[in-house]
């Protein structure tokens, strides 16, 4: 049991620290009326993103869709290069 002994700080501070989260983190502060943050995230949802921030394509691009069937296909040993017939065996 002595050997446990150099645990104990650890448990002391992990308490301390989910003691401190969770008063800081209680209810009833700062609370923000519905309409008001509706209407705040209807003007975050309205703004405009920078030109470099958008990731999605253009539009009347389509991404090529890559269908994986979670199976790993390799072509046989006496398969041609030219022949690309897929075999799960």
């Amino acid at each position: 049991m002595e050997i446990l002994l150099w645990l104990v700080p650890a448990v002391v501070a992990t308490v301390l620290a989910m003691l401190w989260v969770s008063w800081v983190g209680r209810d009833g502060r700062g609370e923000v009326d519905r309409d008001v943050a509706v209407e705040r995230l209807g003007k975050a949802l309205a703004k405009e993103l920078p030109a470099g921030a958008r990731r999605t394509p253009s539009r009347g691009t389509t991404p090529a869709h890559d269908r994986s069937t979670g199976i790993a296909v390799r072509p046989s040993a006496g398969t041609p290069p030219g022949d690309r017939a897929r075999r799960a065996s």
